[in-house]
C-alpha cells in the first residue's frame, strides 16, 4: 500500500518556551548551578546572605526615626535595634557640613546642574551642543559653592579663551608647538597677574555677585562630592597626557613623565594631604593664602593621574602595532593619529581600570578628615561629641557607606553599560 507525502499547508502557532529555558530559572542555573562546584559555593553564599540578613534586617528595621535623643531609643522597650533618630536629626549637617542653611539652594543647584553638564559626557544621544554648558560648568560651580564676584570665574575662564586665540593666530606663523608654548604661558601670565586686577576693577564698576562662604563652612557629602567629582574630571585628562609622555620618543618628555608617575605612585595620599595641609604654607610668601579644599582638589588630581596614567598606558600598550601602522599609512600626524584612531581604542580597552580608579578615587575623599576636613567621616568625630547622641556608632556608619555606595554602584553600572554599548564582535 503506497503512502502519500504529507504536506503542511497552514504554519504551526507560536508556542512559549519551555520554562526552563527563560525567566529566573535559567538565570539560576546558568549563573548560579552550572556545574557542582558552582551549586555548592553558590548554596553555601546564599546560606551566609541569609545568615546576615537575619542577624542584620532585625537591627536595622526598628522605629527608631523620631527619637530626640540616644535616651529615647534606650527607654523605648519597642526599640531594640538601630537609633535611627540620629540620622534624621543631623542629615543636614551630614549632606552639607556646616554650610549656611539659607544658602543650601546653591550646592543643591550646583549638583543639578553638574548632572546636566556631565549628560552629553555620558550619553552620546544628546544634543552636541549641551558640550559648551559643560565647559562653563566648572566655573558656574565653583561660584556658586563658594560665592563672591561673579567677574573672578569670568576672568578664569577668560584666560582659555585668550590661550585659544593665542594658538590660533601663532599656529600658522610659528608652528603648532611655539604656539602651544606661547599660549599656555599666555593664559598662566593672565592668571597670575591680570585675573585679580581686572576682577576687582570690573566688581567696583558692576558688583555682580552673591554671598561669600568660607571653605571652612564646607563638609558632609557635599565635600566628598566636590572633591571626588574634581579629582575625577582633572585627573582623566592630565593622565592621558603622561600616558602618552611615558611613550614618548623625546627623552626629556619621557624621563620627566616616568620620574612623576613613579614618584606619585610611590607615596601615600595621606602623604600628598598632609604636604598640601602643612608644609604648602611653607613654600608660599606670608601675604599669600591657598585655600585647603583647592590644596587637597590639586593633590588628589596629582595622586589620581599617576594611576590613570598607567591604567591608559595599559590600554595604548594592548593595541596592535598594525593601529599604528594604519594611522601613518593614512598621513595622519601624531595629534591626528592619537586622538582618531589610537586614543578612542585604547580608552575603550581602558574603561574597567578607569572606572576602577575613579571609584577609589570618591573612596579615598574620606582621607581628607585626617588633616581636619569635615567630611561624612569627620562629622562622625562632631556628632558622638554631643551630649544627645555620643554613643551612636554603627548607625552613622551604616548611612555612610550607603551613601558611599549609590556613587560607586552607579560608576559600575554606567562601566558596564559603555562596555556593552562599545563592544565589538570579531
Amino acid at each position: 500500500m503506497s503512502q502519500e507525502p504529507y504536506v503542511r499547508t497552514e504554519m504551526l502557532e507560536e508556542q512559549p518556551a519551555p520554562l526552563g529555558q527563560t525567566g529566573i530559572s535559567k538565570w539560576m542555573r546558568e549563573n548560579l548551578f552550572s556545574s557542582v562546584s558552582n551549586s555548592i559555593i553558590s548554596g553555601l553564599a546564599i546560606l551566609v546572605v541569609v545568615f546576615m540578613l537575619y542577624e542584620f534586617l532585625p537591627w536595622m528595621l526598628q522605629p527608631s526615626w523620631g527619637a530626640e535623643n540616644l535616651r529615647q531609643c534606650y527607654d523605648d522597650p519597642n526599640i531594640n535595634g538601630a537609633c535611627w533618630g540620629i540620622i534624621r536629626d543631623r542629615f543636614n549637617q551630614l549632606m552639607f557640613g556646616f554650610y549656611p542653611h539659607a544658602e543650601q539652594w546653591r550646592p543643591l543647584l550646583a549638583f543639578a546642574l553638574m548632572l546636566v553638564a556631565i549628560a552629553p559626557v555620558l550619553f552620546d544621544k544628546l544634543p552636541r551642543k549641551m558640550m559648551w554648558f559643560s565647559a562653563v560648568y566648572p566655573f558656574l560651580g565653583v561660584w556658586l559653592l563658594w560665592g563672591g564676584s561673579i567677574w573672578g570665574p569670568l576672568m578664569v575662564l577668560a584666560g582659555f579663551v585668550i590661550g585659544y586665540v593665542v594658538n590660533k593666530v601663532l599656529a600658522n606663523v610659528a608652528g603648532n608647538l611655539i604656539a602651544l608654548i606661547v599660549a599656555v604661558l599666555a593664559t598662566l601670565l593672565w592668571w597670575l597677574y591680570g585675573v585679580g586686577y581686572v576682577s576687582e576693577m570690573l566688581t567696583g564698576a558692576m558688583p555682580v555677585g552673591i554671598a561669600e562662604v568660607d571653605s571652612d563652612n564646607f563638609g558632609g557629602l557635599m565635600l566628598s562630592i566636590t572633591i571626588g567629582v574634581s579629582g575625577i574630571a582633572l585627573s582623566l585628562p592630565l593622565g592621558i597626557i603622561l600616558a602618552l609622555g611615558r611613550q614618548s620618543d623625546m627623552f626629556i618628555i619621557k624621563v620627566l613623565s616616568v620620574g612623576f608617575i613613579e614618584f606619585i605612585r610611590g607615596v601615600p595620599l595621606i602623604t600628598l594631604l598632609f604636604v598640601a595641609s602643612v608644609l604648602l604654607g611653607f613654600f608660599l610668601p606670608p601675604d599669600v593664602t591657598f585655600d585647603l579644599i583647592l590644596r587637597v582638589i590639586i593633590m588628589v588630581t596629582i595622586f589620581a593621574s599617576a594611576y590613570m596614567a598607567e591604567v591608559i598606558r595599559g590600554g595604548l600598550a594592548a593595541l596592535p602595532t598594525g593601529q599604528y601602522e594604519a594611522a601613518d599609512a593614512l598621513g595622519l600626524d601624531y595629534w591626528q593619529s592619537m586622538r582618531l584612531i589610537i586614543m578612542p581604542q585604547a580608552l575603550k580597552i581602558s574603561i574597567p581600570g578607569i572606572v576602577g580608579t575613579f571609584i577609589g578615587l570618591f573612596k579615598d575623599t574620606t582621607l581628607v578628615s585626617i588633616i581636619g576636613l569635615l567630611d561624612p567621616v569627620g562629622l562622625i568625630v562632631s556628632i558622638q561629641g554631643t551630649a544627645d547622641w555620643n554613643g551612636v556608632v554603627w548607625e552613622l556608619f551604616t548611612f555612610i557607606a550607603l551613601m558611599f555606595w549609590v556613587f560607586t554602584f552607579s560608576m559600575s553600572r554606567y562601566s558596564m553599560y559603555l562596555e556593552n554599548k562599545l563592544k565589538t564582535t570579531h
